[in-house]
């Protein structure tokens, strides 16, 4: 007889602003379930789980608790009130009986320092505490609403491995792919503010909700009801645009074989290479490349060649030099040592993780057309900007919507489609996929795969690495980057590991080998030098000053007018990006050598 359910929504209704955003939605969760929460932006995931969590409550509907079953909820904006400290902040959410020694391992896990004064963390360093608080006191029920925001690829893969082995039951929602396919075992679909529940993971939950939407129109059909497309596109064109993406898929595998034989034979392939370079064929070549910031070697000895056409992945956790690596292969930094060769008619087009600004009060169209006439110029060539806007899943009704009203996937779909119009036949996406929606994501692959030029890629988002690149660029760590061919499932392959699993096997191997009697280091430490302490604290405010920097010139370059009004200004916002991305590049760098030392001298 299967156990009663430890939480059960059901019939919950709630109304915004005249519109029902809930109608009947309904959650049963079961001890050690493991359930995905999944649904479009905007449809009511978020919501639904703070009811679940008696954070909100509904309009009508029930809500029951098993007595005496703990329930913890990763809060979007945790409150830090009254908790001087990281620590103090997670142990106040351990009850009697609990473990104590949870709330520091979880920290450290995490990366976030335990003494951290709660008034100065950043915002990914409060979301990661907010997630050391939720998972410490390892509850019945789990309800996590995007815990793999601001975590990097080992700390994603650490996290699947601790909800892996937790007894608590699950309630996950999460715009990762692979995240949801390792660790859901049943899946909940909100559409339209209903609930309908699939009895198996997620990995099986797309093929099914296609086959539900195709059902749907078939009966409309049989009932003699016409569809009104333009209305229903947002929903049904994902389905055609996945099954596109299947070709795609396969080309991508064809392009992964040739990238692989290509590696066996590199003397042909530099023949190849050299007799095309004027007709552009070569992109850019790093020959034995290294720089360093102090003592820290970033890049060491690395050579590469990107041809046209290639799809580049760089992986490796937060701090490795990924940015560091990308602006050298892309001349906005100079190499210690070694050469770079860019091809002479490379145009370059950068999304990076922060974007461009967007006017707020500026109207959908004007914000792609630049505040005049109806057409986008994409590709070489003009498209008119209502069908600009149905490509990125905008109804023609948005047209005149201010940016303002758009919620948070639908900004970062706009932004994408503004950056994608830019000119350009190499296109660096630093980490593109974040805060993005399932659907956006199909998007942003079909343009990725749809784009005539080159692609380097920085991310953390597995599956989309997997569905888009045909080589990786892994950090093997002390400045050693190396490339494998295929997605990031075929680098793990050929590795024997994830990223994580081999920076810990490296630092446990580098310890074992360090010689028993070996005399005492001179001068030996016990506690960071009052300059680097001092470095520690300061550097994060640092490299906010540097973020908001960039993000004022980001900011003067986003007028288009600027240029031809006043070329010197345009000029200096330009030089000072470069300068501000390169500094921040080195305190990032410097602060996570800084972090590790003070981890090591405070373990012995």
């Amino acid at each position: 007889m299967a156990a009663p359910p430890l939480l059960l929504l059901k019939d919950i209704r709630l109304t915004f602003g005249g519109k029902p955003l809930l109608d009947g939605a309904e959650i049963s969760v079961s001890p050690g379930e493991r359930l995905g929460l999944v649904g479009r932006n905007g449809s009511g995931k978020s919501t639904l789980l703070k009811i679940a969590a008696g954070a909100v409550e509904p309009d009508d509907g029930a809500r029951f608790i098993q007595p005496g079953a703990t329930v913890r909820y990763l809060a979007q904006e945790p409150d830090f009130s009254g908790f001087p400290t990281a620590l103090s902040f997670v142990e106040a959410g351990l009850e009697a009986g609990d473990d104590g020694h949870r709330a520091q391992y979880l920290l450290d896990a995490l990366g976030v320092s335990p003494d951290a004064d709660t008034s100065h963390l950043s915002g990914g360093e409060a979301r990661r505490a907010a997630l050391a608080r939720a998972l410490a006191p390892e509850p019945d029920i789990l309800l996590l609403d995007e815990p793999t925001n601001h975590l990097d690829l080992p700390a994603i893969e650490w996290l699947e491995d601790e909800l892996r082995a937790s007894r608590s039951a699950l309630v996950l929602i999460s715009h990762d792919r692979r995240f949801l396919e390792t660790l859901t075992r049943a899946t909940l679909w909100l559409d339209r503010g209903r609930t309908r529940r699939l009895g198996k993971g997620f990995a099986a939950f797309e093929a099914w909700r296609d086959e539900v939407l195709a059902q749907e129109e078939l009966d409309r059909h049989k009932l003699d009801r016409q569809i009104e497309r333009e209305k229903d596109w947002l929903r049904y064109g994902v389905t055609a645009r996945r099954k596109r993406n299947v070709g795609r898929l396969a080309r991508l595998d064809d392009m992964r074989e040739q990238r692989r034989t290509a590696t066996r034979a590199q003397g042909s392939v530099k023949l190849t290479v050299t007799e095309g370079e004027t007709s552009g064929a070569l992109v850019l070549e790093a020959k034995n490349v290294s720089k360093a910031f102090g003592e820290r070697t970033i890049v060491r000895d690395f050579s590469t060649r990107v041809a046209r056409g290639n799809r580049i992945g760089l992986v490796g956790a937060n701090g490795a030099g990924k940015t560091t690596l990308v602006n050298l292969l892309t001349g906005q930094l100079k190499p210690d040592s070694g050469t770079v060769r860019i091809g002479s008619t490379v145009e370059i087009a950068t999304i990076d993780q922060r974007r461009a600004s967007l006017d707020p009060e500026m109207s959908l169209k004007d914000a792609l057309t630049g505040g005049g006439g109806d057409t986008v110029d994409v590709g070489g060539g003009t498209k008119h900007v209502m069908s600009y806007m149905k490509d990125f899943l905008f109804s023609p009704e948005q047209a005149g919507s201010p940016v303002k009203a758009l919620s948070g996937g639908e900004r970062g779909r706009l932004l994408l489609a503004k950056a994608l119009a830019t000119p350009a036949n190499l296109l660096v996406l630093d980490e593109p996929t974040n805060d993005l929606d399932l659907e956006t994501l199909d998007l942003l692959q079909e343009m990725v795969a749809d784009h005539p030029g080159t692609v380097i890629l920085v991310s953390h988002d597995r599956d989309f690495l997997d569905r888009t690149v045909e080589a990786v660029i892994v950090a093997e760590g002390d400045g050693r980057w190396v490339e494998y061919a295929g997605g990031y499932s075929d680098m793990v392959a050929q590795r024997g590991q994830g990223v994580q699993a081999r920076t810990v096997e490296r630092a446990t191997a580098q310890r074992a080998e360090k010689p028993a009697a070996s005399p005492p280091a001179p001068a030996a430490r016990k506690k960071l030098s009052f300059k680097d302490q001092h470095a520690l604290d300061t550097l994060p405010k640092r490299i906010e000053e540097l973020e908001a920097e960039i993000a004022r010139n980001e900011k003067l370059l986003a007028d288009p007018s600027l240029f031809t009004r006043d070329p010197k200004a345009f000029e200096a916002a330009t030089d000072a990006i470069g300068k501000a991305a390169s500094e921040r590049a080195a305190a990032e760098d410097r602060w996570l050598e800084l972090e590790m030392l003070r981890e090591e001298l405070a373990a012995g």
